[in-house]
Parts: C-alpha cells; structure tokens; sequence
C-alpha cells in the first residue's frame, strides 16, 4: 500500500511538475505523510530520485519543439548543479525550517504581480543576447539552485517566474528552460543524498516510471496548448503553493 501511494503521487507530480513545476508539493507531502518517522534528507532522497526522470523527459520533449537558448541555458544548468550540490549538503547540517515562515509571503508576491501583469509571458521577446543573457540566466540557476537543493518547494515555479519576468520568455519557453536547470539542480542533490545513503532504490524504480509516464503527459498538453495554459496553470499551482507553505508554516 505504501509503494503505491507514493507512485501514484510521483504520477502526478511528474504532471504538474512538467507544466510548470511544483510537483514537490504532492510528491514530498506524501512522502512525509507515507513515512513519519523516515529522516527527511532521506525523503528528499527519494523524492530527488523519482523527480530527475521526469524533468529529463520533460527536457527532451520541449527541446524538440521550443527553441532552446542553449549558450544561455547551459552555462545556467551548471551553475544550478553546483549550488544544488552546496544546498543538499547543507540540509544534512542544518534544518531548512526557517524558511518555511517566509515562503508563503513570496509566493503570494510572485502570484499578484502574476495577476497584475496580464499580459506577462504571453508573447516571447527576449531582453538579453550573448554574455549578458548568460550571466543571468546562470545567477538564476544558482539562486534557485541552492534553494532546491536545500529545501525544495515551488523551484520550478520559481524558475519560470524569474524566466519570464526578468528574460522576457513567454510561459512555455520559461517552463522548458526551467526543465533543463531543474534537471541539473536534481541530479546534484540526487548525488549528494546518495553519497550520504539517503536514498531507498527500491521505492525509487517504479516512482520514476511513474514521474516519466505523468511529466509525458503534462509535457504533450503543454506543447499542444501554448504559453496561454502554462500560464493558468502557473497561477494554480502557485496558490495551491501558498495555501500548502502556509498551512505547513502557521497550522502545523
């Protein structure tokens, strides 16, 4: 019963998570609520264990049918990696509790500016070119980077977010440029939980089928319908976000 609990909310993170990210929000409550008495860093084992599949499927979907930016997006996949790195070996060391207080209040200022903005991520016009375009792009991976790696919720959302608004992509391009970081921030952390042997293989195997089968769907109705979905669904998941961190920083 527990294996399937977990598989059928890595299914659907996997398609939340393709759209435009939050997929922890179910993944990783599961993963609490299924194993109570479980370390945590060894929760965020599993949940990284499952979840890379996804964003790596979900990568190579949209590379196929987005323009990627890559001279700007690779170098910002790296420097997600490492900083992902430095923030899963921090969460070995210190409790990321501290910002479960905070969360909430910038989820609600990422969603009011979201909805203020109307036509924010509608249409693709890069600020940025060259060297400048990818020293951003490589500060974002970091930020957010070190942030996945150390606690976790809302990364992906983030990640477009900071890719619309400050890059000037629309909300599709955003998602799949987010995909590619996000990937890397995952495979970091992946690496460093293993090494400190927080990880259980044999949950891990049939969540990831499970992550690629829902991040293959999402992927295909974010690609057959546009910016315009990716972008309602990028206000749903936000305010989910902001009910969930703010029960979980306030209620619990």
């Amino acid at each position: 019963m527990e294996l399937f609990v977990v598989t059928l909310a890595s299914l659907l993170a996997g398609f939340v998570d393709s759209i435009v990210g939050g997929g922890g929000l179910i993944l990783v409550p599961a993963l609490f609520a299924t194993f109570p008495n479980t370390h945590p860093a060894t929760l965020f084992g599993i949940n990284k264990g499952a979840s890379v599949w996804g964003t790596g499927i979900a990568t190579w979907q949209y590379s196929r049918r987005v323009p990627m930016r890559w001279r700007a997006l690779l170098p910002a996949a790296v420097a997600g990696f490492v900083a992902s790195f430095g923030g899963a070996w921090l969460v070995t060391v210190i409790s990321p509790e501290f910002l479960r207080r905070a969360l909430p209040g910038v989820l609600l200022a990422v969603l009011a500016y979201t909805l203020v903005k109307k036509e924010l991520g509608r249409q693709h016009t890069p600020r940025f070119t060259g060297t400048t375009e990818a020293v951003l792009a490589s500060c974002i991976g970091a930020v957010i980077g070190f942030y996945d790696g150390f606690f976790g919720p809302g990364t992906g959302s983030f990640l477009v977010f900071l890719f619309v608004r400050l890059m000037g992509y629309d909300f599709l391009s955003a998602s799949a440029s987010a995909k590619l970081i996000n990937t890397g921030t995952n495979v970091a952390a992946l690496i460093l939980f293993v090494s400190k042997g927080h990880i259980w293989w044999h949950f891990v195997l049939a969540m990831a089928l499970a992550n690629v089968t829902g991040s293959l769907l999402g992927t295909h109705l974010a690609l057959k319908h546009g910016a315009g979905f990716v972008r309602v669904m990028f206000i749903l998941v936000v305010s989910a976000l902001i009910l969930k961190t703010s029960y979980d920083a306030f209620l619990r």
